[in-house]
């Protein structure tokens, strides 16, 4: 076994391998950027080696750079995680050649599965059905789009060397074809480095079944059961699980075999992932595609150690360092259901907009047995636009699916994020929604449920802003106390906060913002509590604040009868005095509006003509002087390996642009000058 290795990676899975490393009595090196300087992986690693500025493609994506370092640590192998690296066969070759183990199969199946159309190829004559489409090498647009208008509307543009739903493109008819593959392309040449693509038949209802394989140099080669990764947006994973529901014996048994016999096409070593799509009702008719085998750990792979109570970073490293799979396939079973969910910074309401910020307040929910949370992120961290903007992974585990769900839902309450925007609702939300409770699954679920996944705007509830009033209230008592204690008289009535006044009933109104709505609280002092009004809704409230322990900011509220336990973060962002209101599983953020605390009024600059986030400006889709009607597309702007369109918000005329193709712009530069027309 390897006495020290290097991870040629960064954020959750570094932290994910140091952990089982150190588990096996592993020494681990890390490797990060500057922009990683401080990150919890480096903190973690017995040891870690600056490889460059914070860009990617200047630092985690430099196989020299890796190499020295693991050379110079005496590093005997290299773990390069997922992402990066870990699907490139001449890193792969390059390990080997220093003498380094690369944790990861021989660079020779790298290459037969590295490419989307050769591995069809390869698949196809095996005799593994595959999805209609083209994966050939004629990648002329005039060629394509033919291909495409053969095949049939809609299909799926696809980066041949891609992964991670990057380089993907769903097209709905003709004349959209070329933009799709334009976009496509570009995307795929900054992801991966190659425009290559490839085209498929997309099917509206299918479900992405995914087999986990391991192999090792003796030959062997077993599968552990199958993911469930249908729930998606924009093609990435949101929702993963194991085993599939509605998976028959036969099916899995049928699934399996295929992936194993993929794997020693290829004469395959180490973990890898057989992917499948599958029709929507696949347990009754059987049917399923060849899709792609990723030549690394998956994401997901935590729910598989779930249900099988394995390490699968473990078998990782016994396979490399020569020994035989742990198991036969006769010694695996599943053991109950597991689901992950990918916490991100992001903001759903707006497409799922990257969210960049530092996190001012992290609090997860308690890990056990049932619950897991792989992250290479804490309070006080930053979510930069280097990087993917995964904060999490959130793993739940119970004897069946309807625990399990019930599980990911107490889970995703206790999860408490302030400083950026989280999909935390929305995964809550999409736990909750019919479909997915009901195991009506197919890629296009969230799509199909939007009206419950993204409600209407409605203003809070009158609680969160009696508990935002009360949680106000007990600090601001807490504040006095602490002022009397290190006065001359710390017992003087005069340093007490309880409202008292000579001959008059004391009031005092708080004022809330939510949205453009104001809200004011009334306050009446009472001798056991507070009165407050709200409109036409009074209630008496008393309240405490909880041991902090787990969470922060934590109270106990009696609103009358009622009783609630909430959460209240108070933060100045921009000048606006926020308050997160963590309340029966939801985050409510209101402002404070006091009218001493003058804050200048924001928004969107030139119709919303503004960066979202740090990004560079692709290309330019207008021309200085051009008139324009609402909704044209003006720029696009590549931010966090995403493309945004920015569009004109009205009729109007484009007097300049403020940057030119390529240059790089900062959160919230003005893009356009443009001028509003009749």
């Amino acid at each position: 076994m390897f006495a020290k290795i290097l991870i040629a990676n960064r954020g959750e899975i570094a932290c994910r391998v140091i952990r089982t490393a150190r588990r096996m009595g592993i020494r681990t090196v890390a490797v990060y950027s500057e922009a990683d300087a401080n990150a919890r992986h480096v903190r973690l690693a017995d040891e870690a080696v600056c490889i460059g500025p914070a860009a990617a493609r200047e630092s985690y994506l430099v196989a020299d750079r890796l190499l020295d370092a693991a050379c110079r640590s005496g590093a005997q192998a290299v773990h390069p995680g997922y992402g990066f690296l870990s699907e490139n066969d001449r890193f792969a070759d390059a390990c080997a050649a220093a003498g380094i183990v690369f944790i990861g199969p021989p660079a020779t199946a790298i290459r037969a599965m590295g490419s989307k159309s050769a591995a069809k190829t390869l698949m196809a004559a095996a005799g593994v059905p595959l999805t209609p489409g083209y994966h050939g090498d004629d990648q002329q647009p005039a060629f394509l789009q033919r291909q495409a208008d053969a095949i049939g509307y809609p299909v799926l543009i696809k980066a041949a060397a891609g992964g991670g739903g990057k380089g993907m493109r769903l097209v709905e008819k003709s004349e959209d074809f070329a933009a799709g593959l334009a976009s496509c392309q570009r995307e795929a040449i900054s992801s991966f480095g190659s425009d290559q693509v490839l085209i498929e038949k997309y099917l509206r209802r299918s479900r992405h079944i995914e087999i986990q394989i391991f192999a090792d140099m003796l030959g062997n080669c077993v599968h552990l059961f199958e993911r469930d990764c249908s729930v998606q947006r924009r093609h990435q994973k949101v929702l993963e699980e194991a085993p599939a529901p509605g998976m028959t014996p036969a099916r899995r048994a049928a699934m399996g075999q295929a992936a194993v016999e993929a794997a020693k096409a290829v004469g395959y070593v180490g973990a890898g992932t057989v992917e499948f799509i599958a029709s929507a009702s696949f347990a009754e008719d059987g049917s399923f595609y060849f899709m792609e085998m990723n030549t690394r750990l998956q994401v997901e792979h935590p729910v598989t150690e779930m249900i099988t109570g394995q390490d699968l970073v473990e078998w990782q490293l016994r396979v490399a360092s020569g020994e035989p799979l742990p198991l036969r396939q006769d010694q695996l079973d599943i053991r109950g259901h597991a689901l992950e969910a990918r916490i991100y910074a992001e903001n759903p309401d707006q497409e799922f907009l990257p969210s960049t910020g530092r996190l001012l307040h992290l609090a997860r929910p308690a890990e056990s047995l049932n619950v897991r949370v792989d992250t290479g992120i804490e309070q006080g961290d930053e979510i930069t636009p280097y990087y993917d903007p995964m904060i999490a992974k959130l793993i739940v585990w119970d004897v069946d699916r309807p625990a399990a769900l019930a599980r990911m839902r107490q889970a995703l309450a206790d999860y408490r994020i302030v400083g950026v925007n989280t999909n935390i609702d929305f995964l809550s939300r999409l736990v909750a929604c019919p479909a997915f409770a009901n195991a009506d699954l197919d890629t296009g679920l969230i799509e199909r449920s939007r009206d419950f996944l993204f409600p209407a705007r409605s203003e809070p509830p009158s609680s969160v802003f009696f508990v935002a009033a009360v949680a106000g209230l007990l600090r601001e008592h807490e504040a006095a106390l602490a002022r009397a204690s290190h006065s001359g008289d710390p017992w003087s009535p005069w340093s007490l906060h309880d409202g008292w006044r000579l001959n008059i009933q004391p009031r005092r109104t708080l004022t809330y913002r939510s949205g453009d709505a104001l809200h004011e609280v009334i306050i009446a002092y009472e001798a056991d509590g507070w009165r407050l009004t709200l409109g036409s809704e009074s209630v008496l409230a008393r309240g405490r604040f909880l041991d902090s322990g787990q969470f922060a900011g934590q109270l106990a509220i009696e609103l009358d009868d009622r009783r609630l336990v909430a959460s209240v973060i108070a933060v100045t962002e921009k000048q606006e005095q926020k308050r997160h209101v963590f309340l029966n599983g939801t985050n409510y953020v209101i402002l404070r509006d006091d009218p001493l605390h003058l804050v200048e009024a924001g928004g969107a600059h030139g119709g919303g003509l503004t960066a979202p986030m740090p990004g560079k400006v692709i290309v330019l889709l207008a021309a200085a002087g051009q008139q324009v009607d609402k909704g044209a597309p003006l720029l696009i702007l590549e931010a966090m390996k995403m493309e945004h369109t920015i569009t004109a918000p009205t009729n109007g005329r484009v007097k300049a642009f403020r940057y030119a193709a390529g240059d790089q712009v900062a959160d919230g530069a003005e893009l356009v000058d443009f001028e509003v027309t009749q």
